[in-house]
């Protein structure tokens, strides 16, 4: 008589875990969801704003401080079932006194920013803007380096709320982080003069 092993088939916390270096994985409603590393203008839309936030924020630079402002933070809504990582999130250090000591972070951030691509803009949009909101994130900001725009979102009766729409260049202040101004046109590739 044969023997048969049943295999146990991976969780999907230990399927993201897994997943090779350069893909980024998420477990969005149930599903494991998968990108590559972002192209030139999403980074640099990235790095510029994280450089606009963390002087004055996390700091104290020029500006209130009281933050924790994190890219690619991997947030546990619920450990290891419910995974979003969004491309920066910030804690208000009121909420948050010290960081957690691992990867999982399991503190509803009050602020996260989806840096849209034209691969990730409907998931960003469609699935993490509702599960940002189901899980009481106070503020969400959508950057569009292509479209060069930046939306602002507040949490309000449970759903989102704009509270500010900008596009291609200018001075903005934008809650929750008004106390500074920020310039669009810095966040995004310069057009080439060909």
């Amino acid at each position: 008589m044969r023997a048969t092993s049943a295999r146990r088939r991976p969780t999907l916390y230990e399927q993201l875990e897994a997943l090779p270096e350069g893909l980024t994985g998420e477990i969005l409603d149930g599903q494991l969801h998968t990108q590559p590393r972002p192209a030139w203008p999403h980074a640099l839309a990235g790095s510029v704003l994280a450089a606009d936030l963390v002087g004055p924020f996390q700091l104290g630079r020029g500006g209130p401080g009281g933050w924790w402002i994190v890219y690619e933070p991997e947030l546990h809504f619920i450990p290891d079932v419910e995974v979003d990582v969004p491309d920066l999130a910030g804690w208000r250090r009121e909420r948050m006194p010290q960081p957690p000591e691992g990867h999982r972070i399991t503190i509803v951030p009050d602020w996260v920013c989806e840096i849209l691509s034209p691969a990730t803009a409907s998931k960003d949009r469609e699935i993490k803007l509702p599960i940002y909101a189901r899980f009481g994130v106070s503020y969400a900001w959508l950057i569009d380096p292509l479209k060069r725009t930046l939306e602002a979102y507040a949490l309000a009766d449970g759903g989102w709320r704009e509270i500010a729409r900008y596009r291609e260049s200018g001075r903005v202040s934008v809650p929750p982080f008004e106390a500074v101004t920020i310039e669009l046109a810095e966040l995004w590739v310069p057009m080439s003069s060909a």
